[in-house]
């Protein structure tokens, strides 16, 4: 498996990409960083085209277990970030 892009990486592939400079790119993956978690932070959901869906879910108050002593909990309703893939990226990988 290969080692995952860095943000350094993907700053300057964008930046290559828009045809600007490192700085212009990192100010643009900073502003889309942060559009995505402004809006996914107040309940709403981001569709990026040909990549995914990001979108925060509910889950309910639930029992858990402590694996360390066996002992039950009961754990607080809380929010997670999820994500789903679109079909032409998985179409991409795959073929």
């Amino acid at each position: 498996m290969a080692k995952p892009m860095t943000k350094t990486q993907l700053v300057a592939a964008l930046a290559d990409e828009m045809g600007v400079d490192k700085k212009a790119g990192g100010v643009a993956l900073d502003a889309v960083c942060a559009l995505i978690t402004r809006e996914v932070s107040g309940g709403g959901a981001v569709t990026l085209p040909g990549v995914g869906k990001i979108y925060c879910r509910e889950r309910p108050e639930r029992m858990v277990r402590n694996p360390a002593t066996g002992e039950q909990i009961k754990k607080e309703a809380d929010k997670v970030v999820k994500m789903t893939i679109a079909k032409a990226l998985k179409d991409s990988v795959n073929g």
